[in-house]
């Protein structure tokens, strides 16, 4: 050992004063204005307020202040409450059976130790209001001050005490949008207070979000999310094993480029949980594209034992007892909705269309599907119809005779088929048009999924086997054990396998076809979440389904295009196809009046 070794001083263990404890603390409590006005918030619905009023400037740097109409802090209580670690919510003697929203007693002293923090508060019953302060951890005596009832809550100057926090944070628009996120939140955890969100930045006043005080959900959803998110989306009410999950979840052909909208509660408590969002896209899984997402506002309920909210500081973040109950209610209870809502789709899909059609205000399509070249159709549809010969690309079919029976049926009486692909039906109030391919698909698709779940997909046998060349991805293949699915395959060599028997449903099909169609899926689906056996069987069956439908431009007879409509309405799943589109649009006859200037 060196002298210097031997002459080193040993680092001494130190108490940390209670300043650098709560700045400390602040680092996990509040890391950004958003942060501050969640657990101010929180204290207010605690109080049990029925009306708050969130102001900020410049994003929540320089003031947050939140006015409630709560119980109100008694005069002797208000230094104890900028005490860490000292709150009215619990006892301390039951960390499992929390019923409030704040329960950690850390909010306050946090934001007292990293900004310029003021309560004025009049307890419910009292003579009068107390005001307090506190700077960098600095507390001043409580003191007499006006206020007629309830709390105000003012935090000036938010990080003046750890001004390299500011630096982390991002520009005065996307702080304010995410406080705005965080009232959303709790507004929709709250329907029966009213919110508001104003910003007061240069004198001036900017009403960001308002909600009144709503009867009920729905209410409060249509009031925050929209009135097109309510009437296209699908009430959910299920219970298993202790856990009931409520809300309302968007139909498919409702759904966003990202995840944004969608909204998840635990007990109340406005959660980010990854169980919960992976729960919510495997129950999408097998009506969205990958690139969609659904819109839903759950709301899951429990006994506060069997959830664990005290997981960070934050409390965003919970933690189940049994993970796997509530993850299967989330799934099973929006598969249920799904197949409940039958053959409905969104009505924004009419909207988007009117707006396309719409002379001088030209427009991206809502939708866009891969057309085939007219060779390559024709070629298409030779070995699909043998006889076949291409038609002109648009045509009515003359034998459709009127049947007022079916036109008050929901999707009508087809009365003309337009460019090979366009069924148009009327209906009582107006005219659907459906896309025959898509709606064929998920109908081949359920009708597939069906017979699996019940028997096994019946096969039938090829006269000659196909051999396909598959490469390293041959040992996948024959893992899956694809003769659930209709499909039988045996090893032919390094990378080979022989294809001996097809799914009966898609008629004559080309072996080697589907099977890099099955390939293509096994790939894209390599990259993204882990998904269980029966999620890639299914999405096999997806890719199945292609090949046994009625293909664009072939064309259908009255008959056929009837029992096609009359199929979907009984159909799960079939507003949309397998990849989410819609399969079709309904115009009521006032929309089209709109189209011609007769309204």
């Amino acid at each position: 050992m060196g002298a210097n070794d031997r002459n080193m001083i040993l680092p001494r263990i130190r108490q940390l004063d209670e300043g650098a404890v709560n700045r400390i603390a602040a680092g996990e409590v509040v890391e950004r204005p958003a942060s501050a006005v969640k657990e101010l918030v929180e204290n207010a619905l605690d109080a049990r307020a029925t009306r708050v009023t969130v102001d900020i400037a410049d994003g929540g740097r320089t003031l947050i202040r939140v006015t409630d109409d709560g119980h109100g802090i008694d005069p002797d209580d208000l230094p104890m409450a900028l005490s860490r670690h000292a709150t009215s919510k619990i006892d301390g003697s039951d960390l499992l059976n929390i019923h409030s929203f704040g329960f950690r007693g850390e909010a306050l002293p946090s934001l007292g130790a990293v900004g310029r923090l003021t309560i004025t508060s009049r307890a419910q019953g009292s003579d009068g209001a107390a005001t307090i302060h506190v700077s960098g951890g600095r507390i001043d005596a409580p003191r007499p001050a006006a206020l007629r009832q309830g709390t105000v809550v003012e935090l000036r100057d938010l990080f003046h005490a750890t001004p390299a926090r500011l630096k982390f944070l991002k520009s005065e628009r996307s702080e304010t949008m995410a406080v705005t996120d965080v009232i959303r939140r709790l507004a929709m955890a709250e329907p029966g207070v009213a919110f508001a969100l104003r910003d007061i930045s240069d004198g001036g006043e900017r009403i960001l979000f308002r909600a009144d005080a709503a009867a009920d959900m729905t209410g409060r959803m249509a009031a925050i999310l929209g009135r097109a998110f309510t009437d296209n989306a699908m009430s959910i009410d299920a219970e298993r094993d202790g856990f009931r999950l409520t809300g309302l979840a968007g139909l498919p052909t409702y759904s966003k480029g990202n995840s944004v909208s969608q909204y998840l509660f635990v007990n109340g408590r406005p959660v980010r949980d990854k169980m919960l969002t992976g729960a919510l896209r495997g129950a999408y899984v097998d009506v969205l594209a990958r690139d969609r997402h659904a819109v839903a506002a759950l709301f899951v309920t429990c006994d506060p034992e069997l959830v664990d909210c005290n997981v960070h500081p934050a409390k965003t973040e919970v933690r189940f007892r049994d993970a796997g109950i509530v993850r299967g209610l989330i799934v099973s209870g929006l598969r249920h909705a799904l197949a409940g809502a039958g053959h409905r789709s969104a009505t924004t899909t009419a909207e988007a269309t009117l707006g396309a059609m719409r002379p001088g205000r030209p427009t991206a399509p809502v939708y866009q599907m891969d057309r085939p070249s007219q060779q390559a159709r024709a070629a298409s549809y030779s070995a699909q119809m043998p006889g076949f010969s291409e038609a002109p690309s648009a045509r009515m079919e003359d034998s459709v005779a009127p049947d007022d029976a079916a036109t008050s049926a929901p999707l009508g009486a087809a009365r003309a088929q337009l460019h090979e692909n366009w069924i148009i039906a009327q209906t009582e109030t107006g005219i659907v048009i459906v896309d025959q391919h898509a709606a064929h698909e998920r109908l081949v698709y359920e009708q597939l999924k069906a017979q699996m779940r019940d028997r096994g997909v019946v096969a039938q046998a090829l006269l000659i086997p196909d051999v396909v060349e598959v490469g390293p991805m041959a040992d996948l293949l024959l893992s899956l054990d694809l003769s659930r699915l209709g499909l039988s395959l045996e090893p032919f060599g390094p990378g080979t396998v022989a294809v001996r028997e097809t799914p009966a449903i898609l008629g004559n099909v080309s072996a080697e076809v589907l099977i890099r169609d099955i390939l293509d899926e096994l790939e894209e689906s390599d990259g993204a979440d882990p998904l269980s056996l029966q999620s890639r069987l299914d999405a096999i069956l997806s890719r199945m389904a292609c090949h046994g439908s009625v293909r664009s431009g072939r064309r259908m007879s009255a008959p056929e295009m009837n029992a096609l409509l009359r199929e979907m309405e009984t159909t799960p799943n079939s507003g949309q196809c397998n990849h989410g589109r819609p399969t079709y649009v309904e115009l009521r006859l006032s929309d089209i009046e709109r189209l011609f200037g007769r309204t």
